[in-house]
């Protein structure tokens, strides 16, 4: 009988990066972790979703303090999928993996040349500005993700809908949500909204909540910028 021959299958790999929020935590880690429920009772549900990753840097823990620190973290249901600013060998077995540092924008490296080289008339490439367009209402519970520019929303954002965009945020109808800017790391970005009565707006790292803001700027037209290292928000009349 003809013997059968089953050719293997090669197995093909391939690297994919996704945004994820950081939780650097600071000394005293319970105090941190009071803060850290100040912010949820505010905005409940702001991790909801999203991956997390664990800056410990600023802290100096054990394995099994670690351990009981995420653990903790899941209790108020954020589930942490990696761990930055240990030792790989310092972790443990229950532990998330130990992620290598992220960045927010790509850097751009250059080497020298080995030797002189002719001057040459300098190309510059522009690239266009990528930006997304949409034309319908941003429902409760919907999810609108662009880190490669500015997003648009032509309608409304209801209550419980989140924008993240990696450039600016502009809404010609009411805000409601969640609108989080600058996600790439652009501390230039701005939100504009016809109509402000959101309940969380961010860039970068810099967020504002809903108690937070000031009731004279709600339901009129308003813009929101970086200063610094502070979220500003102004009434646009």
């Amino acid at each position: 009988m003809p013997s059968l021959v089953r050719q293997r299958q090669s197995l093909s790999f391939r690297a994919r990066s996704y945004m994820a929020f950081v939780l650097a935590p600071q000394p005293p880690i319970m105090d941190w972790l009071t803060d850290l429920d100040a912010t949820l009772e505010r905005s409940m549900g702001f991790f909801a979703g999203h991956p997390v990753a664990l800056d410990l840097s600023a802290v100096r823990l054990s394995p099994n303090a670690i351990v009981q620190l995420v653990a903790s973290l899941e209790e108020r249901n954020i589930r942490v999928l990696g761990i930055e600013g240990i030792d790989p060998a310092d972790g443990a077995s229950r532990l998330p993996p130990v992620l290598r540092r992220g960045r927010g924008t790509p850097d751009i490296e250059a080497s020298e040349p080995s030797a002189p080289q002719a001057a040459l008339e300098p190309v510059v490439k522009k690239k266009e500005a990528a930006s997304l367009l949409i034309e319908n209402p941003v429902r409760s519970g919907e999810s609108v993700f662009f880190i490669e520019g500015d997003v648009t929303v032509l309608g409304s954002v209801g209550s419980g809908a989140e924008i993240i965009a990696g450039g600016s945020i502009h809404v010609y109808g009411a805000l409601r949500g969640q609108a989080m800017a600058g996600a790439a790391g652009n501390a230039r970005a701005r939100i504009f909204c016809h109509r402000f009565e959101a309940e969380l707006l961010a860039i970068g790292p810099y967020y504002r909540t809903a108690d937070d803001i000031g009731e004279s700027l709600r339901r009129g037209p308003a813009q929101a910028w970086l200063d610094g290292n502070t979220l500003k928000i102004s009434a646009m009349n």
